[in-house]
């Protein structure tokens, strides 16, 4: 299993240094993921929908995708309910798990919280089993933190 590297930190932080767009720096952050990363089939973002109270599809890279999960459903649901990091070795055994993609075995979830809020689910999907490792987690939770230092809630508001 290749590690993800920590510069993703500092390289993900410096490709969004002054963007407030959500919706790009979404879009460059999943690009980033997908590019960094060895063996994924998607990566991406599901958004709370505060007006629906469901999980919408958001920028990613990969195969088409669920449009909306409710929270509770699945592995980004559960994380959303939850407000954790979920790593799954093997999607097949989670309950309830949902097969937007049928070549998806391992799946990593990070909530994305901003002003304690939490307004994304960053999901991420491998065909190899047990993909993600611990140190993976640690990283892509940082990831995450950085990423909500970039998000702008109001503007995230505006789209939703």
């Amino acid at each position: 299993m290749t590690t993800l590297d920590p510069i993703i930190i500092d390289q993900l932080d410096g490709l969004l240094t002054g963007e407030n767009n959500p919706i790009t720096v979404l879009a460059n952050a999943s690009a980033l993921l997908n590019d960094s990363m060895s063996e994924l089939n998607w990566a991406g973002f599901y958004l709370y929908n505060g007006k629906t109270g469901q999980l919408d599809l958001g920028p990613f890279q990969g195969k088409v995708a669920c449009m909306h999960i409710q929270p509770g459903k699945g592995v980004v649901g559960t994380s959303y309910q939850q407000n954790s990091v979920i790593r799954v070795a093997n999607v097949h055994e989670f309950a309830g798990h949902i097969a937007c993609d049928s070549a998806s075995n391992a799946e990593i979830v990070v909530p994305i919280n901003v002003n304690g809020e939490t307004v994304a689910i960053m999901d991420i999907d491998s065909p190899k089993l047990n993909r993600f490792s611990e140190n993976d987690e640690q990283i892509l939770t940082q990831f995450g933190q950085t990423l909500a230092n970039h998000l702008d809630t109001a503007a995230l508001n505006t789209v939703y």
